[in-house]
Formats: structure tokens, C-alpha cells, sequence
């Protein structure tokens, strides 16, 4: 055995976790020994040593490995070798304010990565919304600030500026400056880990990390890069925590499982989703949550929940006070909820009354969500499909293939690409022809 030990070593299991392998971990030490302006002798069998053999590193190399890792320099004890090391489970690291940046890191890490990021698995996200939603954030004793000019208001302010400038951006816009969303991250996890700020400022500074590390992750989505998408949610869900904002940490979550019923694991979604929804507070946020609830219900066949879901859903919208609406669920609206309950509709065989939901939803939705409208849009072409209808069913597939090439979605034109098979029976009909050349 050599990459796959039996019981991996906390150092194997957090460089697993960075989506590193041995050589590549040894390459980012010299990597950080150079920008140090020293050397290091630290190769592939010398990490094999230190996680098979039981070697402990000397400590400047475990002051390497904790920069690697993303982990703070006041964190590392060399004596305690290898008990400071995060501990790692199925790829998620646990929530606590210690490790904050370290999931920062962890997701700012996938933007340069060139192998494929690792799965994490539905049971330890599952785990993941559990410690959430039984643990209260506990406050960073900051003990003497280190040396240098301590990040001021004006700085915090401008920073958030620019985050709600970036987070307003619409899909097709923030795609020609993807880069820009994870420099601003970067920036904002460096002040988050030199720890030169007041607790005000620190509780601002976790709270723009989470909003940002959650526009982050829908643009990896949007591109498919679900490994990428899942970290940045994670990030993000460490820093909501840390500043304490449960409806943000609950909207994280939600995402969360959104990506899991889009990849067809509604078992996971659903066991995100009660976590998160024990701890929700806003109506709004509640109603979205529960409607996603009720995707992943349906998925699983689950006919009574479903429709209690969304009765939920539907009596929450709405409701509460929209002055202190989180901004993350600002945007839903009747049409989401007609659309996205026609769409539960079809999963139970209720068709007709599926078409009719999610013909009232596009209609009711504003020209300015074009993503949204191409996944309404593959939604009714897959209605008009169960409904033998495939000349409509082709018009509303192109339209949706299109409007996601405009915008640069490549996960709504997945969408479109799954339905292609069904129109096999239907090559003579009228636009089908042009859609699976589009698609082919």
C-alpha cells in the first residue's frame, strides 16, 4: 500500500482532503520554503515517513506543513506532533473558529488545482449540518494583536462595497471576471488570518467570506465544477457560523443540498435540509428551504411530505418582515414557487397539473433571471416530453440550450443534454432534429 493506507495518518488525511498527493505535497513545501528564502529538503519518501513510517518532521517543517495546509502559525505545537492537525472527516473540516480559514483556503486551493477534486460524501456533509445546527460559535480569543496597522473601518467598508457590487453582478456578466470573486476571497481570508481588527470588524470580515465564498460557489455550479462549488459552500458555512448568522449558515446549507438533488442524491439533500431547517429563523429563508425540502421529498417518492413541504413553503412566502429579509432569498418569488412545486409535481406523475404550475411560473418570471428562466425552461420542455408533445417540448429545450450558452452555464445545458435521449422517438418531429445537433 502506498497512497491508500488502511488507517490513514492525520497528515494523509489532510493532504487528501487538499486534493494533494505525495510529490504534489512535497512540491508545495519547497513551494513555501522558497518564498521564505530558504530551502527544503522534504521529498515524496520523506512525507511517506512521516504518515506511514510514524516520523515526526522537525518543526520548521511542520511550520511548512501548517502553511500548506492553511492552517495558523498559533496553532502549530511541534511537541504535540500530530495532535494539532485538523482532524478530517470524509473531506469536510470541522467546523470550530480555528478552522476557518483553513476551509477558506481549502476551497481558494481548487481555482489552481489541475487533478480532479475528490467527492465528498453525502454522509459527511450530512454530518456537516448536524454539528451546525447542535453547536453555538464560540468567540476567538484574539490575545495580543501581531505587529503592523491594524485594518481599520474605511478598509472593511470598501471591501464590502465591492462584495455587493461583485454579489449583484448578473451570470452572463460574471463570467468575464470570474477571477476577481477569488481574489477578493483571498484578500478578505489573508486580514481574517493576520487577526489585526477589533471583534466588530472580525464578525463583518467572517460575514463578507461567507458571502462571498457563496457567490463563489454557485459560479463553479453554474460551470459544473461541483467539487469546487461544495468547498466554497463549506467555506462559507465555516465563517456564517463564526459570526454567527444562522440564516446565512442555514442558506449555505440550503445550496448545499440543491447541488445534491441536481446530482441525483435527494437522500443527502433532504438529511441537509431538516439540519438546516431546525435552525432557520426568517420566514422567507424557511419557505425556500422548505421548497427545496420538497424537490428532494419528491425525488424519493415521498407523496404526503412533499405536499406538506410545500404547503410550508407557500404559507411562509411572503410572510415575516421584508425590511430584515436576507439577501441571499431576496430573490424568490411566486414564479420559484410555482415552477419549482410544478417541477415536484412531475416527479409524483401528477403531469397536467405540473405543465399548468410551471407554465404559470415562466410567465410570472422577471426578464431579468435568465439563468433561472433556462432552468424553467428545460423544466417544461421536460413536461411537454411526458405529455407527447415533443414540438414544444424541442422549442422550449433550444430556447433553454441557447439563453445557457449566452450566459455561460454550462450545468443548465447539462439539463437540456439529459433530455436528449428522450427525443430519440422523435426525430421526425419539428425541432428536434436542430436540438440534438445543438446538443450533440
Amino acid at each position: 500500500m502506498d497512497e491508500d493506507e488502511r488507517t490513514p495518518h492525520p497528515l494523509a488525511a489532510a493532504r487528501a482532503a487538499h486534493g494533494l498527493n505525495r510529490v504534489e505535497f512535497a512540491d508545495a513545501i519547497h513551494t513555501e520554503a522558497r518564498r521564505r528564502g530558504l530551502r527544503s529538503g522534504v521529498d515524496r519518501a520523506r512525507v511517506r515517513k512521516w504518515e506511514v513510517n510514524g516520523v515526526t518532521p522537525d518543526a520548521v517543517s511542520q511550520s511548512y506543513i501548517a502553511q500548506v495546509l492553511g492552517i495558523p502559525g498559533d496553532d502549530v505545537d511541534p511537541d504535540t506532533w500530530p495532535a494539532w492537525l485538523p482532524p478530517i472527516d470524509g473531506g469536510v473540516v470541522p467546523l470550530g473558529h480555528a478552522n476557518t480559514v483553513p476551509a477558506l483556503r481549502e476551497a481558494l486551493r481548487t481555482m489552481n488545482r489541475r487533478t480532479l477534486l475528490s467527492a465528498i460524501p453525502g454522509s459527511a456533509l450530512v454530518a456537516l449540518a448536524g454539528s451546525w445546527a447542535g453547536t453555538e460559535p464560540v468567540a476567538h480569543a484574539h490575545g495580543q494583536p501581531p505587529h503592523g496597522a491594524p485594518v481599520g473601518e474605511d478598509v472593511v467598508v470598501l471591501l464590502e462595497e465591492t462584495s455587493a457590487r461583485l454579489n449583484a453582478l448578473a451570470t452572463e456578466q460574471r463570467q468575464h471576471i470570474a477571477p476577481l470573486y477569488d481574489a477578493h476571497l483571498a484578500r478578505v481570508t489573508d486580514l481574517i488570518d493576520e487577526r489585526r481588527y477589533p471583534r466588530a470588524l472580525e464578525m463583518r470580515l467572517h460575514k463578507l467570506a461567507a458571502t462571498l465564498s457563496q457567490t463563489v460557489a454557485w459560479i463553479n455550479f453554474d460551470r459544473g465544477q461541483h467539487g469546487a462549488a461544495t468547498r466554497y459552500w463549506i467555506a462559507g458555512l465555516h465563517n456564517a457560523h463564526s459570526s454567527d448568522d444562522r440564516d446565512m449558515g442555514a442558506a449555505l446549507l440550503g445550496d448545499l443540498a440543491y447541488q445534491a438533488s441536481w446530482r441525483d442524491d435527494p437522500s443527502t439533500a433532504a438529511g441537509i435540509l431538516t439540519k438546516a431547517l431546525s435552525r432557520t429563523t426568517h420566514p422567507a429563508a424557511t419557505s425556500l428551504l422548505h421548497l427545496r425540502l420538497a424537490r428532494a421529498q419528491a425525488a424519493l417518492g415521498e407523496r404526503r411530505a412533499t405536499l406538506s413541504s410545500l404547503a410550508a413553503a407557500e404559507r411562509l412566502l411572503g410572510s415575516g418582515d421584508s425590511g430584515d429579509m436576507p439577501a441571499w432569498c431576496s430573490w424568490m418569488s411566486p414564479a420559484d414557487l410555482a415552477v419549482d412545486s410544478g417541477r415536484c409535481l412531475l416527479d409524483l406523475g401528477e403531469t397536467t397539473r405540473a405543465h399548468n404550475l410551471i407554465d404559470e411560473g415562466q410567465a410570472l418570471l422577471p426578464r431579468s433571471r435568465d439563468k433561472t428562466r433556462g432552468v424553467f425552461l428545460a423544466y417544461r420542455a421536460q413536461g411537454y416530453l411526458s405529455q407527447r408533445e415533443p414540438e414544444a417540448a424541442a422549442a422550449d429545450a433550444l430556447e433553454a440550450w441557447h439563453l445557457a450558452e449566452r450566459i455561460g452555464a454550462p450545468r443548465c445545458q447539462q439539463l437540456v443534454r439529459d433530455l436528449a435521449p428522450a427525443f430519440a422517438a422523435y426525430k421526425g418531429a419539428e425541432g428536434v432534429p436542430a436540438l440534438l445537433q445543438a446538443v450533440a
